[in-house]
């Protein structure tokens, strides 16, 4: 290997005079080689998406509140230093504020009116469960910690920290809570079709033999966090649409 001589201090010099003699020209296909040309690209997207929304003042100064407030910028002083870290001026700041307010205002306008009947669609994977679960490779062990848990010789706990063979060993064999879209489907049908406390028998799934009990059933809730992550979902989905037709032309 070749000795380097260059000093610390000596790479921001040298990023700073390569970055003056980058053309025009050149900028997409290092954008394409750096790999961050999809998040310019969707960048590009919301930029059309929103470019006839406009915010009226009172919304304007509503925006930057909260942003302030969000970072923590209790004065012109911490604006400022804030601005001069991210070598930002503060009419580009301006236009990140607005630029997520516009787009939140784009999601409500296209989907707000859509999250009951999406979260209806999606329910049964956003219900959310706690469960006890050993697993292990012989049946004949499976069936004999089986019969002890029933027979109330030795608890679910003990047993799963002794015996199973995955990382619930740690934790008892207790999991989540979890939403059922995380375990392993068939699982996730078993956890649905049973009821709080009941044991299930050794159950093979995939390479493991299991045991499962269901601790608690969490029914998903349609409240603003759950409105929130369901409308970022559905505005997902579609600009991900709107970036495969963008790189098919």
């Amino acid at each position: 290997m070749t000795a380097i001589n260059l000093q610390v201090g000596d790479v921001w010099q040298q990023a700073a005079t390569h970055i003056s003699k980058i053309t025009s020209g050149e900028i997409i296909s290092l954008l394409k080689q750096y790999g961050i040309m999809p998040q310019f690209m969707r960048e590009i997207l919301i930029d059309c998406a929103i470019a006839d929304i406009t915010l009226t003042t009172e919304e304007t100064f509503k925006a930057c509140q909260q942003f302030y407030q969000q970072h923590q910028l209790k004065s012109d002083a911490d604006l400022e230093t804030w601005l001069v870290l991210r070598g930002l001026s503060r009419e580009q700041l301006d236009h990140i504020i607005t630029r997520n307010t516009k787009l939140e205002y784009f999601k409500q306008g296209n989907w707000g009116n859509k999250l009951e009947s999406y979260f209806l669609q999606r329910k049964a994977k956003l219900d959310r469960v706690i469960y006890s679960l050993i697993r292990v490779k012989d049946i004949g062990i499976a069936q004999e910690l089986y019969f002890r848990i029933q027979e109330k010789e030795q608890s679910f706990s003990e047993l799963a920290s002794k015996y199973s063979l995955g990382s619930e060993a740690e934790t008892g064999g207790l999991l989540g809570p979890m939403e059922l879209s995380t375990p392993h489907p068939d699982l996730a049908k078993m956890l649905i079709a049973s009821q709080p406390g009941k044991l299930l028998p050794p159950t093979r799934l995939g390479e493991w033999i299991v045991i499962v009990r269901l601790e608690k059933f969490i029914k998903a809730q349609l409240n603003e966090s759950m409105r929130q992550r369901l409308l970022n979902e559905l505005f997902e989905n579609w600009i991900q649409t709107q970036y495969k037709q963008l790189i098919a032309q």
